[in-house]
């Protein structure tokens, strides 16, 4: 990270010159910044300048050069990435890949070279692919660089230069202009109506307002603190001068990139299965080995070799070669079915840890919301207005108990609803193309009361022709209101100017000595005044923001009351005062009309949620309950401030209920996350700024958003939502939750084939040699890596099931290869194929003499007879799968709900099946390989009634199965 990069930290750079020795080094430097970002926002500006060795004409160049000597250059670092060789090779090395690699081996030693090369090229093309659908760098820390500025105005040598941004040190004087980004730490010392985007730091899209005085208010995160601007925000509107503090990694945005640096990728959860499901099959297969040899030289007494041999085939037979690929096209076809669904997955294993999503953390602002401030409230002291429509657009009413109103209809409204336009600095500009959304310029507060005057039917073009703005007070927190005055083309109350006052209402109230009724100015009393408050009350208590509208004439009467006659006198202190209360104009960033049905469905899938905001608690809190995410009265806001002083203990037990964090730091998302996985949950992230980036990159998945994200944390995620929509998240844990469920089918329908494979080969063994072996080696493996490769992958293609949201998510310690499964496998499926392929062996014995003549093959297994009974051992096999990948496609639901042909990948490999069976049997050339001979017309009608039989057993089982859950439903003792 190189040297600590602020004033305060000279003394200890002699002592650790490089803070990547340890992390004592990393705290003491994140100490000594932080005790430097307290003294200086505490400080007078006299006392920041001073403690930073500054003055207001800037420093030398000579003094720079030393600075930057001491501090270093104003960089973001790279952090150390991983070399594209190393990430090609890692498809080729983990368990799984390995186990594949030694049993091509084994097929090798055992005389079995096409099978070893058939397996290997398995593994390699399944490594290409992997690593052409990830292969990527992370760019993470050059989109971070990207969002610095190139050049800085600053003041040196006591004129404006303009100087590399990369150059600054801290004491520099910068200069804040409007569309500015900022390049480093800094303590403003002048502003004049300065207001900062911050969106990159804390994702909250409204500005920030700068001032210059010193800031004692305890409580504050970094970005809230009103006299401090940081590397990689902007300024949106207004001017003012800051003094450099800290540089480089040493800002909060410098911060942010070491964290995402630093951050460590865990295997997701889909990674942690399939190794332990590698040494579950690898134990498996040894196991089933062994047993064979063992049979084969002391039951049958084959010799040591022969033996030897026939256990290394029944080795590499019991390995599902298959599914790597079937994972690998199963997550690949997820992705394409996300893309359309407003998601792009970055890496494949995302989308099975989507499914496996247990929490989500996610942001308000246009993530639950639209991200467009509305006006959906007007009060006056005559009656109370309900606006229809959201967003910028000027669409939509505004009404009273069911009446519509236009400004002209109501004195009261109109001089609202044009204070509110006229006193602001924002403009929109309309789309220029279907789809696209209005653009705001300067704060989205200011641009929704431009939209509520034109629903009142207001032309801010012609209002602003009539009442030209000829001064402005601008918007001081300390004061907590701003001021423009107009000259009119029409007087009011008599006077040829008038001064609108928009701001806090208990600001505006106070100075406010009358109030607007029916067209006429009355007194304000107590009475009115209580009236005033308890309606603003109640629509802050909803989490709506109020501002406060009142006017004042600039006629004769003020000027008696003290207001000077010359525009340039004017002060707040002169206009302020005696002003005429007209109403409340109140606001909200409105949920997204689809999120409250998502949130349902997060719900009832099991499914928490936890929002993790920029904007204050009261907001989010009533965003909470308007969406559905918490119910009833038992919620915890916990506030930034609150969580920096609380201990993990506490923290994960606040999380295990409803919980909404506000006001949150970086750094304090990221603990959240860790928080929660600590808790043994698979957590999801949503974010879109600079800020999110490192809890991004910790969550188990990583959601940017595509619209209003910022390249640091697209790169950083693992998926992009292109609509920024809640839902869409939903929507692709749907896909996520389809994954793990298609990989498990998968693995019943590969296992259940093995029992068949084994069942003829036991028979053998334990009869002694009396039953000629019914299925070779060469035969075994046609099923592995022939017949049953396609309809495998088309299952890994099945679409969710209906009832997939349904279920609570999934076990993290719950395994792929479970009990379930492999008693479903060898015992129900794989009995059902060993009874069909027996059947069938048998069945060309009798129709050849049998019992009346030995069965074929005892003594010359070139027998024609034997080798046709072989075959069909195979085909009844191959047969019996193909009602069994149809059996396989639902777990209770009748396979004929979601229709017998709706698959048509299945389909296409249930024809390569069937064609490969007989091109096997047909082909001259091949039947002496694969041991087979052409079947009769007899053998194909047994052959054809063995899948619809396999298929009408499970239907049966899934019908009775279906019953017991509809009875222990309407008992009310369901799962």
């Amino acid at each position: 990270m190189g040297r600590p990069n602020d004033a305060s930290s000279h003394a200890a750079m002699s002592q650790d010159p490089d803070p990547h020795l340890g992390s004592a080094t990393h705290a003491r430097a994140d100490a000594q910044s932080d005790d430097l970002l307290e003294s200086i926002r505490h400080a007078t500006i006299e006392q920041a300048l001073e403690r930073l060795s500054a003055r207001t004409g800037g420093l030398s160049s000579e003094e720079a050069t030393r600075r930057q000597a001491t501090y270093g250059k104003n960089l973001i670092e790279s952090g150390k990435r991983r070399s594209p060789i190393l990430a090609f090779l890692s498809n080729f090395t983990h368990l799984m890949a390995i186990l594949l690699w030694v049993a091509g081996t084994i097929a090798f030693i055992a005389g079995l070279p096409e099978l070893g090369v058939a397996v290997w090229l398995v593994n390699i093309i399944n490594g290409v692919f992997s690593f052409w659908q990830e292969a990527r760098a992370s760019q993470a820390t050059e989109a971070l660089k990207k969002m610095l500025p190139a050049y800085t105005d600053v003041i040196r040598d006591g004129q404006e230069q303009k100087v590399l941004a990369e150059d600054l040190v801290p004491g520099d004087i910068m200069l804040l202009a409007e569309g500015d980004r900022i390049s480093a730490d800094a303590r403003v010392i002048a502003s004049s109506d300065l207001q900062v985007n911050q969106s990159t730091l804390n994702g909250e899209s409204n500005p920030s307002r700068k001032v210059a005085d010193a800031v004692l208010e305890e409580g504050l995160s970094p970005a809230e603190i009103p006299n401090l601007v940081f590397a990689g925000t902007s300024v949106s509107e207004g001017n003012g001068r800051a003094v450099v503090m800290r540089i480089g990694m040493d800002t909060e945005f410098g911060k942010i990139a070491s964290l995402t640096q630093n951050m460590q990728e865990a295997p997701s959860p889909l990674q942690r299965d399939l190794d332990r499901l590698t040494k579950q099959v690898t134990v498996f297969a040894m196991c089933m080995g062994l047993i064979f040899f063992a049979l084969s030289m002391f039951v049958v007494r084959e010799p040591f070799a022969s033996s030897f041999i026939f256990a290394l085939g029944m080795v590499v037979a019991f390995i599902p070669e298959g599914l790597l690929p079937t994972v690998t096209l199963s997550l690949a076809m997820a992705v394409q079915r996300m893309s359309k669904r407003n998601a792009l997955v970055k890496k494949l294993n995302s989308v099975e840890a989507l499914g496996s999503t247990s929490v989500i953390c996610t942001d308000k602002t246009g993530t639950l919301t639209q991200n467009e401030m509305t006006v959906n409230h007007l009060w006056t002291a005559t009656r109370e207005y309900d606006l229809t429509g959201v967003g910028y657009a000027p669409v939509g009413t505004i009404e009273s108990e069911g009446t519509a109103y236009r400004a002209v209809d109501d004195p009261d409204l109109e001089l609202l609803l044009e204070g509110g336009l006229l006193c602001g600095n924002a403009r929109l500009r309309a789309p220029e193309e279907d789809g696209q959304r209005y653009e705001v310029y300067g704060d989205p507060t200011e641009a929704c009361l431009i939209v509520s005057a034109q629903k009142g039917g207001i032309d801010p073009a012609e209002l602003e022709r009539r009442m030209p703005r000829v001064k402005e007070l601008p918007f001081e927190s300390r004061r907590k209101r701003m001021t423009t005055v107009h000259a009119l083309e029409d007087p009011i109350d008599g006077a040829a100017r008038v001064a609108f006052t928009k701001g806090a209402p208990n600001e505006v109230v106070r100075l406010a000595d009358t109030v607007r009724i029916d067209g006429q100015t009355v007194p304000m009393t107590d009475e009115l005044r209580a009236r005033i408050m308890a309606a603003n009350d109640g629509y802050a208590a909803d989490g709506l923001r109020v501002l406060a509208v009142a006017y004042r004439p600039l006629g004769a009467q003020a000027v008696r009351e003290g207001v000077p006659t010359s525009l340039n006198a004017y002060t707040p202190e002169t206009v302020e005062c005696h002003l005429t209360f007209v109403g409340l104009e109140v606001m909200m960033d409105p949920p997204r009309p689809e999120v409250a049905a998502a949130v349902a469905e997060c719900r009832r899938a099991g499914i928490r949620i936890v929002m993790i905001t920029g904007d204050y608690g009261l907001t989010a809190a009533s965003i909470a309950r308007r969406i559905g995410i918490v119910d009833g009265d038992d919620l915890s806001v916990i506030s930034g401030f609150e969580l920096a002083h609380m201990d993990d203990a506490e923290l994960k037990r606040r999380l295990a209920g409803q919980v909404v964090f506000a006001r949150m730091a970086p750094e304090q998302k990221l603990r959240v996350v860790s928080a929660l996985q600590e808790m043994g949950e698979v957590v999801a992230v949503t974010g879109d700024g600079v800020n999110d980036a490192p809890a991004l990159k910790k969550a188990d998945i990583g959601v940017a958003m595509g619209v209003a994200g910022t390249d640091v944390a697209k790169e950083a995620a693992d998926m992009i939502l292109t609509d920024d929509n809640f839902a869409s998240i939903v929507a692709s844990i749907e896909e996520g939750r389809a994954v793990y469920s298609n990989i498990r089918k998968f693995l019943l329908y590969i296992l259940n084939s093995n029992a068949p494979e084994a069942v003829p080969n036991a028979v053998y063994l334990l009869s002694g040699g009396a039953v000629p072996l019914p299925l070779t080696t060469m035969q075994i493996l046609t099923i592995d890596l022939g017949t049953d490769m396609l309809p495998a992958l088309g299952l890994g293609t099945e679409p969710p099931e209906q009832t997939v949201m349904d279920q609570p998510p999934r076990d993290p310690n719950e395994r792929l290869l479970n009990r379930r499964v492999l008693v479903k496998a060898f015992l129900w499926y794989g009995l059902m194929g060993s009874v069909a392929a027996m059947v069938g062996y048998f069945l060309v014995n009798v129709l050849n003499g049998w019992p009346g003549v030995p069965l074929a093959g005892l003594g010359d297994e070139g027998d024609p007879v034997y080798i046709q009974a072989t075959t069909m051992t195979l085909a009844g096999i191959v047969f019996a799968q193909i009602g069994q990948v149809m059996n396989c496609r639902t777990e209770k639901t009748s396979v004929f709900k979601v229709g017998l042909f709706s698959n048509r990948k299945i389909l296409i490999g249930i024809a390569f099946e069937v064609a490969l069976i007989v091109f096997l049997t047909m082909f001259p050339p091949l039947q002496g390989v694969f041991n087979t001979a052409p079947l009769a017309w007899q053998d194909y009608v047994f052959l054809c009634c063995i899948p619809p039989v396999v298929i009408a057993i499970e239907e049966a089982r899934k019908a009775w199965l279906r019953h017991r859950d509809a009875v222990r439903a309407k008992r009310g003792d369901g799962r």
